[in-house]
């Protein structure tokens, strides 16, 4: 995308679709790369003047189960407000407190991507998991002993004397 500010004050929009496996530091948070997203960013200008960027994102991801480690199917839907800033310029105190717009630093260029891949990231839960599934197991199948196991049979021969 070229100027987010001319962008924004023209009105102007841009969509499309990008492959998860192209997405790197997203893939490295996943179980696998498969799927793709679809976004689209409208640029306008709110009631006081400011620059606005709204970013859809939708899609499938496949996060990885904190507890089995398997794949976990998350339904991808973001919408989110930005208000471009160039860097250096002050953040006004308003939009500190305003919880609908966050404020982004730009210079030069926005790379529309790298964008995408930030908000996405931003938006994945910090532990996902399946509502029922069991951790893993050993290679074999069979529980593993305790490495303490041991320790405590002596602990309980050496109270009885």
């Amino acid at each position: 995308m070229a100027d987010p500010f001319r962008f924004a004050a023209e009105g102007r929009h841009v969509e499309g679709v990008l492959a998860v496996a192209d997405l790197a530091r997203l893939v490295d948070v996943l179980a696998d790369g498969d799927g793709q997203v679809v976004y689209r960013i409208d640029g306008s200008i709110d009631e006081n003047r400011r620059p606005l960027l709204v970013l859809k994102a939708r899609g499938s991801l496949n996060l990885r189960c904190q507890r089995c480690l398997g794949a976990l199917a998350w339904p991808l839907a973001i919408e989110t407000a930005l208000q471009p800033v160039r860097v250096g310029q002050p953040i006004p105190d308003e939009e500190l407190e305003d919880d609908t717009v966050d404020a982004i630093e730009i210079e030069g260029e926005l790379d529309v991507v790298a964008l995408v891949e930030d908000e996405i990231l931003l938006a994945l839960p910090i532990a996902p998991r399946h509502e029922n599934c069991e951790p893993p197991r050993p290679d074999d199948g069979a529980k593993k002993e305790s490495p303490f196991a041991a320790l405590a049979s002596l602990r309980g021969s050496h109270g009885a004397e």
